[in-house]
């Protein structure tokens, strides 16, 4: 799986957007090409340089879990755009 998180910053947490009720959902992107795309679709909306990094599934699933942060997992079948709300880096 692969996370994104600013270019030069990756010790300061992965890409999240925030869902209707407020709580930071992780994308975790099953297909590097998909985590690149969505990159950068970001930087065309104004982010910055956005890093790609490949991230052991099991290892991140039960850290979410342990620490109690929602997820989510984009498949190669799935279509997803930066939303026009926030999104933030937990």
């Amino acid at each position: 799986m692969f996370i994104l998180t600013i270019n030069g910053r990756e010790t300061e947490g992965a890409y999240s957007v925030i869902n209707d009720e407020g709580e930071h959902i992780l994308y975790l992107f099953q297909e590097e090409d998909d985590a690149v795309r969505y990159a950068m679709m970001l930087e065309d909306d104004g982010y910055p340089e956005m890093h790609v990094i490949e991230i052991e599934d099991e290892v991140m699933v039960k850290t979410c879990e342990m620490h109690g942060y929602q997820y989510t997992v984009i498949t190669p079948d799935d279509i997803v755009i930066p939303p026009n709300t926030e999104h933030d880096f937990i």
